[in-house]
């Protein structure tokens, strides 16, 4: 069975009109069930008082107006009795037990020889339950105080008829006040939802702005924008991938089936041409394929599926081996690699994603590096790590962009251009291997001046 659903505001509503319905009726409960008992309560303490202060009437022989005005004040019955006598009696008070019908309670007192007992009886002149409170002042000397212990007071009749209407007035002017905080309430988080459906659209740009003083619809309308600008970044960074790797798919795929074509028909008798055109196709052909296994290895080290295997081993034979791979590059196009290095540094990390980490830095620094073609790795020896940094003397990186030269295929320039070597990720899959290792990373760079590339291997 599906649940119904409700919107907020009536719920809120609901909620608060529920909580004072609970309120009201816990107000009525006391007032009307548990008023008696307190009202009890309440009048037997008050008895007990006034016993302990008729007692210390008599002995210091105070006057009767004491004992008159402690009975006014009260609202008590006091009665003094010696050898069946009154020798006094306040008998001012509304509900008094009259003495002719007192004789019982009386009599079973002054046989029991106590120092002090209560009675709880029926008052016959306002039928009503009265406590009576004997005490036992000398040999001879009784003194009997009782007081109503129903609530006799007309006023308190009018205060039970006026809750009647203060209710029903809390009742109406609260469920009132309950809607409009309600929609106090919704009415941003209405909006807030308003915009976010328009952001789940692809609406990137209206910022969700909502004037409340309420703190957690404020962060709430904070986080929302924060996840709107990221989600803005992704959508660019997502238009950029698409376009980019469709352009760096299509040029190699392009060239494969022109230069096969062209070893079909137009160099199939010309043995030098068709071997320099299937050459051609092998290089494209291994192009596009390092392009597919960087995507494949970004989107596992992105999905933290590969794990890393630490161990021990020579940094800077390491390097050297690397720089070997490039010596076509040194003999064919004049390119100068400079390794500032002559001591052994033995480290511990994954050696094969670090190798990754030098060989793409390397690619990156060839691909940007200036007219003298001059790449340089420096390893600078610090006493918790060891720094690599791989220079190159191309124009550098303009300040604005640095952050964002670590996202996949940005360029520095808008327009996309095919780079000498590399698939254009390398940097991304730096970045990702670093933040494994928990290794500090980062770039220098001046416009005009060339960029270092560096990262620290701790020690």
């Amino acid at each position: 069975m599906k649940q119904k659903t409700r919107k907020l505001t009536y719920k809120i509503w609901i909620y608060l009109a529920l909580f004072l319905t609970l309120i009201i009726a816990l107000i009525w409960i006391l007032q009307v069930s548990f008023l008696d008992i307190f009202y009890e309560y309440r009048t037997t303490r008050t008895v007990e008082k006034i016993a302990i202060k008729t007692n210390y009437y008599y002995e210091k022989q105070k006057d009767t107006t004491d004992l008159d005005k402690l009975a006014y004040e009260n609202n008590a019955c006091i009665e003094i009795e010696r050898d069946s006598e009154i020798i006094y009696s306040s008998n001012k008070s509304r509900g008094c037990l009259v003495s002719e019908s007192s004789v019982s309670y009386k009599l079973d007192f002054t046989i029991s020889n106590k120092k002090t007992m209560t009675y709880k009886l029926i008052n016959p002149v306002l039928n009503n339950k009265t406590l009576i409170n004997a005490i036992k002042l000398d040999d001879n000397t009784y003194a009997y105080i009782n007081l109503s212990l129903e609530p006799t007071d007309p006023a308190i009749n009018v205060i039970r008829d006026e809750l009647i209407f203060i209710t029903i007035i809390i009742y109406l002017s609260s469920f009132i006040l309950a809607y409009f905080i309600s929609k106090r309430i919704s009415t941003p988080i209405l909006k807030i939802n308003k915009l976010a459906k328009r952001m789940a659209k692809g609406d990137f740009d209206t910022p969700i702005v909502v004037n409340e003083n309420i703190e957690e619809i404020k962060e709430l309308s904070s986080t929302l924008n924060q996840t709107r600008k990221e989600l803005s970044k992704i959508n660019e960074t997502r238009k950029d991938l698409l376009a980019n790797v469709s352009h760096d798919l299509k040029t190699p795929l392009t060239m494969i089936q022109a230069y096969a074509e062209m070893a079909r028909d137009l160099n199939k008798d010309n043995e030098e041409k068709r071997t320099e055109n299937l050459n051609i196709i092998i290089e494209e052909s291994e192009r596009l394929n390092e392009l597919v296994n960087n995507i494949l290895e970004l989107s596992k080290s992105e999905a933290n599926m590969d794990i890393l295997n630490k161990e021990k081993f020579n940094l800077t034979q390491e390097i050297k081996i690397i720089l070997d791979r490039f010596n076509y590059l040194r003999e064919k196009e004049g390119y100068n690699f400079i390794f500032n290095v002559n001591k052994e540094y033995v480290v511990k990390a994954d050696k094969n994603k670090i190798d990754q980490v030098i060989y793409n830095l390397l690619i990156n620094a060839i691909n940007y590096t200036g007219d003298d073609k001059k790449v340089t790795v420096d390893i600078e020896e610090n006493k918790k790590y060891l720094r690599v940094k791989i220079t190159d003397t191309g124009k550098g990186i303009k300040k604005e962009d640095i952050d964002k030269i670590w996202n996949k295929y940005y360029k520095n320039e808008k327009n996309h251009k095919r780079t000498k070597l590399g698939t254009g990720l390398g940097l991304s899959i730096v970045k990702n291997i670093l933040i494994k290792h928990d290794f500090k990373y980062g770039v220098i760079s001046k416009p005009g001046k060339g960029s270092t590339f560096y990262f620290d291997i701790n020690i």
